[in-house]
């Protein structure tokens, strides 16, 4: 049951107002001992509404940060909903961030309860707490063994659930005075250029977005849908189209156990709509390729034929009546089987947070599986366009999503307007005036063109483009993306600001050594410009992980980490 979002005021009456409606549907799903444990929308109310009570009756006022620690599970969503409906402002935050990273957020909202779930991640934020200015309350999901008295409340989820029974309707009133304008979320970004700024984000932002999506997906039909959330909750990509929207639509969501896990919990739940990172389907389309090299025979040349034949009709070429007739025959050979890897019900996978190579996403259009591929940020709700379903373009991100205004600016940057702005950076005035101007235009640091259907195409990365010794500008993720595009290579970071030309940090695909990387860079070079060619580069064994803090969550490479670990390195492969 599908709510209109331009007459809703704030995310918990949305939410509220669906509990009417769908009260006994399963909603938040999760796996616990081998099964699939489901809360349906009036079991995930009570808990709501008692967290809200509960917090009310701790002390926390209209605009209180409530920060929230955990991976993606049902007292995630439980958690956001029952801080606003409390009156107070979430705080997201990774489940990868050191203790300082929680002590920067700590201090810059000033948090008055952090919310965690596993013993580990408590263990670290009693650390990051105990260091605070103003030491938050902890609520734990996980009780942890104190020692000694941390010098402030350290209190268990059920036990606060406990304290707001009772608080039902006082709960209910208080929702109801939150308006489109109030602040919902304080998401900070995920620092691939530098500390975190904290993006500040109303109900109705979130809510204009979800409308905007709800315009885009109608075709496929907004009814009986489920979501697999695999992504961070605390990235705004996620929180906004993997628990927001779902809850606009009345769909259902499980959680994914994990990456591991991910491709056999997406047959057991079967998924209609699930959302993810382009490195993911990276990561997919090499395991499909590889296991199908390794078996060889039959199921490897019936595959490869329907990937061609398929591509070839992406590309608009006419198959003649034999090839017409295989490729048929394919849809149920090949296609079919692919289809009940993702569970079979599949409306589309949507792609976001960073560019989606075109090899990648006509790999999958091609063996039948819809792809829609996203663009946006943080500091637009997140979603700024999205192709649609009837009509896809590989190459592009899509149109602007129904009521964001997008224009291109003269040196090339993508600006965009409309209520799914931000507020603005928390506590940063000056910070917020660099990027929105007095117009009340997003500059997003993107640089891109728009096509006679206003479909944009993203081009290059403002902030990202190397400037040669020379002068020339060169995008280093197009050729990094051509780079990971090779079953040799993992991971690439390209450098070359301010030099004559451009190197390579790699990291090797498993069982593949030096000589196959240096072939796999020979082939790259071959589609590169002279000014885009690698010169020289090193192997690195070490990849770039979250623990390392060489990638941010969403798996985007950290440069000015990777720069700082590297530098030495860098520079002397321009000796």
């Amino acid at each position: 049951m599908s709510v209109d979002c331009a007459k809703i005021a704030s995310i918990p009456a949305l939410f509220l107002d669906q509990v009417r409606q769908l009260g006994s549907r399963p909603l938040l799903g999760a796996k616990a001992n081998g099964l699939w444990h489901w809360l349906s929308w009036s079991e995930t109310e009570n808990r709501v509404l008692a967290l809200a009570g509960g917090l009310s009756r701790l002390g926390l006022k209209t605009g209180d940060r409530v920060m929230l620690v955990s991976e993606n599970r049902p007292e995630w969503a439980i958690a956001d909903l029952g801080t606003m409906v409390a009156g107070g402002i979430t705080v997201p935050a990774y489940v990868t961030n050191t203790i300082s990273d929680h002590l920067h957020i700590l201090e810059n909202v000033q948090a008055r309860f952090v919310i965690v779930s596993t013993l580990a991640l408590a263990e670290r934020l009693l650390e990051a707490a105990a260091q605070a200015s103003t030491p938050p309350t902890l609520i734990c999901l996980e009780m942890p063994a104190l020692a000694q008295a941390p010098g402030f409340d350290v209190l268990s989820w059920d036990q606060v659930l406990t304290m707001g029974q009772g608080t039902e309707d006082d709960m209910r009133t208080r929702a109801g005075r939150l308006q489109r304008t109030d602040t919902a979320c304080v998401i900070h970004t995920s620092g691939t250029g530098g500390a975190p700024r904290g993006v500040t984000l109303s109900h109705g932002a979130l809510l204009a977005d979800c409308l905007g999506a709800q315009a885009l997906l109608a075709p496929l039909g907004l009814d009986d849908n489920l979501f697999l959330s695999f992504l961070p909750l605390s990235h705004s990509y996620e929180h906004t189209v993997g628990l927001i929207f779902p809850l606009t639509i009345g769909a259902g969501i499980a959680y994914a156990e994990s990456l591991d896990q991910l491709a056999a919990n997406m047959v057991e739940v079967r998924p209609t709509i699930m959302t993810a990172v382009p490195r993911l389907y990276e990561t997919m389309r090499g395991r499909i390729l590889g296991a199908l090299h390794r078996q060889g025979g039959t199921k490897e040349k019936l595959f490869l034929t329907a990937l061609d034949l398929g591509t070839r009709r992406l590309r608009g070429q006419r198959l003649n009546p034999v090839q017409f007739f295989v490729n048929q025959a394919l849809d149920v050979v090949v296609r079919r089987k692919v289809s009940a890897r993702f569970g079979g019900r599949l409306k589309a996978l949507v792609s976001g947070g960073a560019p989606l190579a075109f090899e990648v996403g006509s790999f999958f259009a091609a063996l039948g599986i819809r792809i829609l591929q996203g663009y946006g940020q943080t500091e637009a709700g997140p979603a700024i366009s999205c192709s649609p379903p009837g009509k896809i373009k590989l190459d592009s991100v899509g149109p602007p999503l129904a009521g964001i205004e997008v224009r291109i600016a003269e040196d090339g940057e993508i600006l965009v307007k409309g209520e799914v702005l931000m507020q603005g950076y928390w506590r940063d005035p000056a910070a917020t005036a660099q990027v929105i101007d007095a117009d009340g235009w997003l500059h997003t640091g993107d640089i891109g063109e728009m096509d006679e259907d206003h479909y944009i195409r993203i081009t290059d990365r403002k902030r990202d483009i190397i400037v040669n010794s020379g002068g020339d500008n060169i995008s280093p993720q197009r050729v990094e993306g051509l780079l990971t595009l090779q079953p040799e290579i993992a991971q690439a970071m390209v450098h070359g600001d301010k030099r004559p030309h451009l190197v390579a940090l790699i990291v090797a695909a498993e069982n593949c050594g030096a000589a196959e990387v240096a072939h796999a860079i020979e082939r790259v070079n071959t589609r590169l410009s002279m000014l885009e060619k690698i010169r020289r580069h090193q192997v690195i064994a070490e990849p770039f992980t979250t623990d390392n803090l060489m990638l941010t969550p969403t798996m985007k490479i950290r440069r000015h980490v990777i720069r700082q670990h590297y530098g030495e390195m860098l520079e002397g492969m321009y000796r």
